[in-house]
């Protein structure tokens, strides 16, 4: 690892996508040495604030400065199934040039190439054996690794090449729980610069300082996440308690506003009592009618003033009170009754090898959790029911219409909007009727109108959700593949609640343990050598690792 200091910058930086859609105006950010947990809600710009950072994107203004190389590890990691596990990890010319060495040629080049790292071999399989992944050979194939193991390669070879700054989006995404204790490790053992975006609790619990971002401003809080929430809800409660404060003196100037103006009132009323009945001079008592006429309006301005303070002070005393978006999930009606067949797998051999020997039901409204290890076969094993990929042998039959949400959220058109896109899958329902139910993921209004590929992570989860709910004809199945990946920790909690009141047949193929409780799982099923029931005692023991 570099010793030399290392740290980020960000000086009045602006960034808007090419629709106009702005993201950034004027954000300044510093970051010093340290593990930094970056948070904040779907859509608030985390992904995009580390792609300008890694130089993926250019702000419009501003400038981002960085000392010490950045190594930058994207949320959906998209690597050339062709390429070898060494040049993956950055060190295929190095061990071509010592190979050829060995082999006897002196030319310089080789030296050149190999610099003083004559031990990168021994370090790059020291360093795959420290994430789990020792087994995998130099000269392999990513086409012959998971998804998982594909992120912890590219993981592997930033470690290998030492940068200062290393910038880390969703890493947990795809990995089942062993390699998400590797990567833990990874982590803790990180000295230099590390900013990571999760909504991973316990990756969270393993940082130096939340970075807390928020429209379009960084608060800073010391210490890991529990850390953060304790100081989060002292600061919430204290807001709150200025809002009671704020109300209460808003009330106050107006009941005073009131008073004022009986009074005025009443000394209007005598004023003309004193004038019909001539009891003065006229000239006296024009002087007091415009002397009344002053001070009633200075009066009322004072009153006005304070009541017009008193609710500005309100406004902003409201505005440090978090109410957060969430989304609104209505299911439609997917009623299943029990007993009904649902899903039938006979003898089902997929691609790439995976067995499902025998015979396999399910019958609504079952909620199964799909459990095993990174390359097991449960993304392929989704994608042949429902008819995305053919099986090698057997069959996959679904008896009531299913839905899939995929792990890549690959589902959306990029060119198109996303009302645009709902209305690919519910050809029939009206303009009105998609903006509604898109209302209800957040999506009001002009929002409507953004362009899919123009998405978070997380926003992208929510646009292609309502796509499917809004499918037709409604769901009796519904299949998430590792749905909680991309969704911030509000919006994780409104898809339990949703699920949980979902009364079709569900399968959720997932490694958030926590989640898949949360959601009233009946049914644990781990994919190994076939499909094996399982109890929730042996996956949080770890069964499922060992293939058991």
């Amino acid at each position: 690892m570099s010793t030399s200091p290392t740290f980020v910058t960000c000086s009045s930086l602006t960034f808007a996508w090419p629709d106009g859609t702005a993201v950034f105006d004027d954000f300044q950010l510093a970051v010093g040495p340290g593990r930094t947990g970056l948070i904040g809600l779907n859509g608030s710009g985390k992904s995009t604030l580390l792609k300008l950072i890694a130089g993926v994107l250019s702000p419009i203004e501003g400038a981002v400065r960085t000392m010490g190389d950045v190594g930058y590890l994207p949320q959906n990691l998209v690597l050339d199934t062709a390429l070898r596990v060494d040049e993956v990890l950055g060190i295929a010319q190095k061990r071509a040039a010592l190979h050829a060495i060995e082999a006897g040629e002196v030319g310089e080049e080789h030296y050149t190439a190999i610099g003083d790292d004559w031990d990168i071999e021994e370090r790059a399989r020291a360093t795959l054996d420290q994430l789990g992944l020792g087994r995998i050979g130099l000269d392999r194939t990513l086409g012959e690794v998971s998804g998982g193991e594909g992120v912890l390669l590219r993981l592997a070879a930033l470690t290998l090449a030492r940068p200062g700054v290393l910038l880390l989006d969703e890493p947990t995404n795809n990995l089942d729980l062993q390699a998400r204790r590797r990567l833990y490790e990874a982590v803790d053992s990180w000295s230099g610069v590390m900013v990571v975006v999760s909504h991973d609790r316990e990756l969270l619990e393993r940082v130096d300082q939340i970075a807390d971002l928020r429209d379009g401003e960084v608060a800073w809080y010391g210490g890991n996440f529990s850390a953060y929430q304790d100081a989060l809800a002292l600061e919430q409660e204290a807001a709150e308690r200025m809002v009671r404060v704020a109300e209460a003196d808003v009330q106050r100037q107006k009941r005073e506003l009131a008073d004022a103006q009986v009074k005025l009132a009443r000394r209007k009323r005598y004023g003309q009592k004193m004038y019909d009945t001539k009891r003065e001079p006229k000239i006296v008592m024009g002087g007091r009618k415009r002397a009344a006429q002053v001070s009633a309006g200075k009066h009322h301005t004072m009153h006005t003033g304070k009541l017009a303070e008193a609710k500005e002070r309100l406004d902003e005393a409201v505005e440090a009170v978090r109410d957060d978006d969430e989304i609104r999930i209505e299911l439609p009606y997917t009623q299943v009754h029990p007993g009904r067949g649902v899903l039938r797998l006979m003898d089902l051999q997929l691609r790439y090898g995976t067995q499902l020997q025998g015979g396999f039901e399910l019958r609504g409204p079952e909620r199964v959790a799909l459990v095993g290890r990174n390359g097991a076969g449960k993304t392929t094993l989704l994608r042949t029911i429902t008819g995305e990929l053919d099986p090698v042998a057997g069959e996959a039959v679904a008896e009531v219409p299913l839905r899939f949400l995929p792990q890549r959220l690959d589902v959306l058109d990029d060119g198109l909007t996303i009302v645009e896109n709902v209305a690919r899958f519910a050809p029939a329902a009206t303009n009105n009727r998609m903006r509604a139910q898109l209302a209800r993921f957040l999506f009001r209004g002009a929002r409507a109108d953004q362009l899919a590929g123009t998405l978070s992570g997380g926003e992208r989860f929510r646009a292609t959700l309502a796509a499917l709910l809004l499918a037709e004809p409604a769901p009796q199945l519904l299949m998430l593949d590792e749905p909680t990946n991309n969704l911030d920790m509000a919006s994780v909690r409104r898809l339990t609640a949703a699920l949980d009141a979902y009364e079709g047949a569900l399968i959720v193929a997932s490694h958030d343990v926590p989640f898949l409780e949360s959601i009233g799982v009946t049914r644990w099923l781990l994919l190994d050598d076939g499909l094996h029931d399982i109890s929730v005692e042996e996956v949080r023991e770890g069964r499922l690792e060992a293939g058991t």
